[in-house]
């Protein structure tokens, strides 16, 4: 079951995973990938219309980056300019979605040249795709700190501060050569649970401002953020559980497996998140911070 295609002079084919001279991705599952016997460009992006186990994982976040990248048109020509948005507004709400983008494009280019025959191009982009995770993250936190914190100008610089700076640590430990290394197993744990769960501190601090989980705004704002975290579980779930390819092997080489829902799913979620944020700053432009608010 193999099956090649010209790309001038050089050939692209689809073999079997356990045929690869590198592989560090998708051990153990009987899969195929596409395996580029050429360096030039024009036969590495050619590989985006060839059918293989990479396609849906390549334009799901493709189309992703579109989706982003028209959001972020739409919202500084229409949504913003409709809510009477401040500059500030209009800075967060970019940096959330290039970092958006950003996320979107790493995985692009990870997943594109991720079989490249040189093992160093495939580690680099494996990298980039770990640190745009980060960043995709760091766009969430962003905008979901500044708005929480909106009427606090204290708190608000401080989550931005820690966020951006754990989030810069991170991403230079990522791009480091022995971050996909053995010894560094535990360490990326480590990283990954420490980005992902760090919003956390920041939504109980404001619930807790916010005189609790009974509080007006808590019930109407919390249930966002909950939704986010639950999409982002079950990506994760998907992720690491290899289901459904793990009951059904050889049969979802192209569509459905486990890797391809954490895409679609990691779309559905920064786009919640988008939403959210659009809807929190409708919010604040429309009710003004309490007096008390700057003193907590």
């Amino acid at each position: 079951r193999q099956y090649s295609s010209k790309c001038s002079s050089h050939q692209l084919g689809l073999g079997q995973v356990q045929l690869l001279p590198f592989l560090n991705c998708q051990s153990g599952q009987d899969r195929f990938w596409i395996q580029y016997e050429s360096e030039m460009p024009v036969c590495l992006f050619s590989s985006l219309f060839i059918l293989s186990n990479e396609t849906v994982n390549i334009w799901s976040h493709l189309l992703g980056f579109f989706l982003f990248f028209t959001l972020g048109i739409y919202d500084m020509t229409s949504v913003l300019p409709s809510a009477s948005a401040s500059r500030e507004d209009f800075v967060i709400c970019s940096i959330c979605l290039f970092c958006f983008q950003v996320c979107m494009l790493c995985s692009v280019g990870y997943h594109l040249f991720s079989c490249h025959r040189s093992e160093k191009t495939c580690r680099r982009w494996m990298a980039l795709d770990y640190a745009g995770i980060s960043i995709g993250i760091l766009g969430c936190y962003v905008s979901g700190v500044f708005y929480a914190f909106y009427c606090n100008n204290y708190w608000r610089q401080v989550y931005l501060v820690t966020a951006l700076a754990m989030i810069l640590a991170v991403f230079f430990a990522q791009t480091h050569p022995s971050y996909l290394t053995q010894q560094w197993q535990r360490l990326r744990s480590v990283i990954f649970c420490s980005v992902s769960g760090y919003g956390v501190i920041p939504t109980l601090h404001w619930v807790w401002l916010n005189g609790g989980f009974g509080a007006p705004i808590v019930q109407d704002f919390a249930p966002r953020v909950v939704v986010m975290y639950v999409i982002a579980l079950l990506a994760f779930l998907f992720y690491i559980s290899k289901v459904p390819e793990r009951y059904f092997p050889g049969q979802l080489n192209y569509l459905g497996s486990s890797h391809q829902i954490w895409h679609v799913l990691a779309v559905v979620m920064l786009y919640w998140w988008h939403q959210s944020t659009v809807y929190v700053m409708r919010y604040r432009h429309s009710r003004p911070c309490p007096d008390y608010a700057s003193r907590l």
